[in-house]
């Protein structure tokens, strides 16, 4: 039997995303391909190769699909992505195997926002399409059979779930799924790259995603989140021309009832002018979200700007009166808390770089969020991006007629200004101390404190004090402005140690001596003798739930 390697680069796509614990569809498709050539197909991430020395065994492989490419950079906790330099590398040491790239790397790569993508000219035997399932099969299989073939999906996506057992995270992944590809808008934002992969829209079977996501549940994922779209709440829109509320009823009710003991179930992006134009539907898709979904959940707002100017110029279409209603509307429905956190928040992207951009345009922008924050909404985060001019995109071709400026002291000045007046008090509304966090999982270790996330879309980095090697449960004690201060839950005041104790608001190095000198404590009472009565002391061991047992 012929050997086939997947070598993960990761996806970050504007629809998509791939980087650990994310396993991205692409990888998914991929292998179920593979197998119905009768590969034995193995998966490595580049982070296994790197860490582990692969890089010798790479070209005893019949065939390598490479995957990977960044069209939307971030910051990222759960791996780096692959560099052009990787790649290269990779390619010229796999000269004997049929080699493929899949995924951005096959159009184009940046490095970093604020930067053109480059086209690649790589030495790989074919660079697969965006719709890699069914390139993959017409390669493989010498046909030429159409883009948009459902069921060519649905077998892959069937076929190819078991190769989640091959992640090095796993149990511990969650799967993006796709609901449909293309922007249901006739015309695009400017620097989107959605068009280009998907010219047109189009919504994938109800059953197809169903089936795929109880052949993962069956071998062993319990996270999912539906990501793999340009607006959710679009899903089925071209069946009747308008949202429809009832294909998501039927989705959510026939996951559940087949895959119940679903730990994560999560969203990404939604588009808050579809949300304000067909505000009925939408309220009742979002109202079914609320009802299914797990806590801790993201719509992804692609705002981009606030500036109305800006918005016109690059067509992105989502006015600031569009998008305060949408957020109001997604707040009214989705902020129900369990464990203190909400189930359900918008999230807003900004893009900066665009056609049009002013110094006003950072105004702008900063006085929006703020009247957010005013009006007492939430947002469960806020991304600041620089864009990335990508080949084939209207601001590519404007680019190559005008000089795009972007002020990056300007950048930098008003990302330090939303941060701090914007993110740090909306952090703690939306985690106020005493919320819990449930199985978060260690991501690395600086010094004493371990930061450690959750699955799920856009998940907190929470800092953890002390001792915590494994998955397990923790509460919000402080905040920053992108991140949250938490100890383990429940914290036994007896057991706990002394860098979770100074990191309780109130108790501080001079009480949390006392109370390791003093302990074991059998009854609060106890405890509050030593920390002399304090009554604030008292409430915030009460918020965050702490024991003495």
């Amino acid at each position: 039997m012929n050997r086939a390697l997947i070598l993960d680069g990761y996806i970050d796509e504007p629809a998509a995303f791939g980087v650990p614990p994310y396993i991205s569809h692409y990888v998914r498709y991929a292998a179920g391909i593979l197998a119905m050539k009768n590969y034995q197909v193995t998966y490595y991430t580049i982070d296994q190769v790197r860490t582990e020395k692969l890089w010798d065994e790479l070209p005893h492989f019949d065939l390598i699909l490479v995957i990977g490419g960044i069209t939307v950079p971030g910051n990222y906790v759960g791996g780096q992505p692959m560099s052009h330099d990787e790649l290269e590398m990779i390619l010229g040491t796999c000269k004997r195997s049929i080699r493929l790239i899949g995924g951005p790397f096959s159009s184009f790569q940046a490095r970093k926002g604020g930067t053109k993508a480059k086209e690649l000219q790589l030495g790989a035997d074919y660079a697969l399409s965006p719709d890699i399932a069914v390139d993959l099969y017409n390669y493989l299989f010498d046909l030429q059979e159409r883009n948009n073939n459902w069921k060519i999906v649905r077998s892959a996506s069937v076929l190819g779930a078991s190769i989640i057992k091959q992640h090095p995270r796993y149990p511990n992944v969650i799967c993006e799924i796709e609901l449909s590809r293309g922007c249901e808008r006739k015309g695009h934002c400017s620097f989107c790259a959605e068009p280009i992969f998907y010219p047109k829209f189009t919504s994938r079977p109800v059953e197809d995603v169903i089936d795929e996501i109880c052949e993962l549940y069956k071998n062993g994922c319990r996270a999912f989140r539906f990501g793999r779209s340009a607006n959710v709440l679009a899903y089925y829109f071209d069946i009747d021309g308008k949202p429809c509320p009832t294909v998501f009823e039927d989705l959510y009710k026939t996951i559940w009832t087949r895959c119940p003991q679903i730990e994560v179930l999560h969203h990404d992006n939604a588009n808050p002018a579809f949300i304000a134009n067909y505000e009925r539907e939408c309220a009742k898709i979002v109202e079914t979200m609320v009802s299914w979904n797990t806590t801790g959940d993201v719509l992804s707002f692609g705002v981009e700007s606030f500036d109305p100017r800006v918005v016109k110029m690059n067509n992105i279409m989502n006015f600031p009166q569009q998008v305060l209603r949408a957020v109001e509307l997604v707040n009214q429905i989705g902020t129900v808390r369990i464990d203190g956190v909400p189930k359900l928040l918008p999230g807003i992207n900004l893009v900066f770089g665009l056609i049009g951009e002013t110094k006003q345009t950072y105004e702008e922008n900063l006085k929006w969020l703020k009247l957010i924050l005013d009006k007492g909404l939430l947002l469960r985060r806020i991304n600041l991006r620089q864009v990335i001019v990508e080949p084939g995109t209207a601001l590519y071709r404007f680019s190559q007629r005008e000089k795009l400026r972007l002020n990056r002291e300007l950048f930098r000045k008003y990302k330090e200004k939303i941060r701090e007046q914007i993110d740090l008090p909306m952090i703690r509304r939306v985690f106020p101390v005493g919320s819990i966090l449930r199985n978060v999982y260690p991501e690395y270790r600086e010094g004493k404190i371990t930061f450690a996330r959750q699955l799920g879309s856009y998940p907190v980095l929470a800092g953890v004090a002390g001792e915590f090697a494994s998955k397990g449960d923790v509460v919000v004690v402080d905040h920053g402005p992108r991140s949250i201060t938490a100890v383990r839950y429940p914290l036994n005041l007896n057991t706990a140690s002394y860098e979770e104790l100074i990191q309780i608001p109130t108790i501080g190095e001079r009480r949390a001596k006392k109370i390791l000198l003093a302990r074991p404590f059998k009854s609060f009472e106890e405890l509050m003798k030593v920390l002399e009565n304090n009554q604030e002391c008292m409430n915030v061991l009460n918020k965050i739930g702490a024991v003495v047992s």
